[in-house]
């Protein structure tokens, strides 16, 4: 089954126990961590994820956009989050970070840049538990989709199936009601929607319509007939 994410980047930052209230249902809250060193953008740290993890029982899924993730990622496991992100762009020792965070109970994600192709880190994938592909360059929300992302997401579940992986394949970026099911065709099971969420009049029933959506569109799709 599908998974949605809601992105807080889109919500009220001064409501965010009632935001995370908003999206129940959901199967998890993704948290942007932003340094304004790998991304130029600065969001939100420990201390807030740490208040969310009390306010809300939606499993915290943070991406963290940051230089050092090796330093910092095990502090945010500790915070309360359920599944860290880390980008490979900026890892220093992306197996031993992983491994560092699967040990402290999280599950381990590596995130990929646009511009970063996944084939140098095939032999990775047995180390995670999840794959982000950016479908737009990160930093900010509201951008639109890059639907020359759908190939690698293609490309990325080929190698999922060849070493015949439990691995989530996540995208985020531009994800709403009228690109989420070309992702899901390509290959993509979990997926980050900000505005297509928070931008609805009704959260919860914008994050049922998503899953709906993605659940038809890769029922049928070459991944899913290939398993």
């Amino acid at each position: 089954m599908p998974q949605i994410s809601p992105s807080i980047l889109s919500a009220d930052f001064a409501r965010l126990a009632d935001e995370a209230e908003a999206v129940r249902g959901s199967d998890w809250l993704h948290v942007d961590v932003m340094d304004n060193h790998f991304v130029p953008n600065l969001t939100l740290g420990v201390p807030v994820v740490e208040s969310l993890a009390r306010a809300t029982d939606i499993p915290l899924d943070c991406h963290l956009m940051i230089e050092d993730p090796d330093r910092w990622a095990p502090q945010f496991v500790e915070a309360g989050a359920g599944s860290i992100t880390f980008h490979v762009e900026a890892a220093a020792a992306p197996v031993r970070l992983a491994r560092e965070i699967r040990a402290k109970g999280a599950r381990a994600s590596m995130a990929l840049k646009p511009g970063t192709p996944i084939e140098p880190y095939e032999d990775l994938l047995p180390e995670l538990d999840m794959l982000l592909i950016m479908t737009v360059e990160p930093g900010f929300g509201g951008q639109a989709f890059l639907d020359i992302m759908l190939p690698k997401i293609r490309r990325t579940r080929e190698l999922i199936a060849k070493h015949d992986l439990e691995l989530w394949l996540q995208v985020d970026g531009g994800v709403s009601a009228s690109t989420i099911e070309r992702c899901a065709e390509a290959g993509a099971d979990v997926f980050v929607a900000g505005s297509a969420v928070y931008g609805a009049e009704d959260p919860a029933e914008a994050v049922r319509s998503l899953r709906e959506l993605a659940a038809k569109a890769s029922a049928d799709a070459w991944w899913a007939c290939a398993h």
